[in-house]
């Protein structure tokens, strides 16, 4: 049986009810300053914090609740003294982001979950509607197709799911653009693979998108 250190404990595989199956969510820690920064015009340097903070509580709430192994990937390292401060589930287990550019992090963190697990779903901390009942529809169509989408209403996507990986997906890729989606679409396609595409959801990255937040998240934050 294989077990997994975590900052806070240690967990094997068969403690997950769906032990074929990984949600790694990627994340950075809600630095003042350094977290949600393009919010900061309508939120304030504290509120944009805040939001950050709220926003990857929020998904981690929603990952563990998926009864799916949930692999936190982090940056700064796992072993940093600042995700203490968070007081996140003892279930979580933990990876530190590669160096290079979020391709490089994606398919690192992907290639090594597949050595242990049969499916991959990543998912990002922006999305407040991507809901536990969300992620496990996503992974149900994983019965018929190679991969899954819900795309972002930005033109990225909030997640992405799959049986097996190709570097491709994440190569030469143009982040946080509008065309992010679409490209890795192309991608699924070039490959020959069957792709499930799900109703796109909307990210919280700018102010006007303030807008898609559940009202009393507000209260996390100094709205305008």
């Amino acid at each position: 049986m294989t077990e997994y250190s975590s900052p806070h404990t240690t967990r094997t595989i068969a403690d997950a009810q769906h032990p074929d199956t990984c949600v790694i969510l990627f994340a950075k820690y809600p630095a003042r300053d350094m977290a949600k920064t393009r919010l900061q015009p309508a939120l304030g340097v504290e509120g944009a914090a805040r939001m950050a903070r709220q926003l990857l509580l929020h998904s981690v709430e929603q990952a563990v609740a998926t009864d799916f192994a949930v692999e936190l990937c982090v940056s700064p390292v796992a072993t940093d003294p600042c995700w203490q401060t968070l007081n996140l589930p003892d279930s979580l287990q933990w990876s530190t982001q590669v160096e290079g550019d979020l391709g490089k992090r994606l398919i690192t963190a992907s290639q090594d979950a597949l050595k242990r697990y049969q499916i991959i779903v990543l998912i990002g901390s922006d999305c407040p509607c991507l809901t536990a009942e969300r992620i496990q529809t996503a992974v149900k169509q994983l019965d018929d197709h190679d991969a899954v989408m819900i795309p972002a209403t930005d033109g990225g996507y909030v997640l992405l799911g799959f049986k097996q990986v190709d570097g491709s997906l994440f190569s030469d890729i143009i982040w946080s653009t509008a065309s992010v989606a679409a490209v890795t679409q192309q991608r699924v396609a070039d490959l020959g693979w069957t792709l499930a595409l799900l109703a796109p959801l909307h990210d919280i990255d700018e102010p006007q998108d303030l807008e898609h937040l559940p009202p009393y998240w507000l209260k996390f934050a100094q709205y305008l």
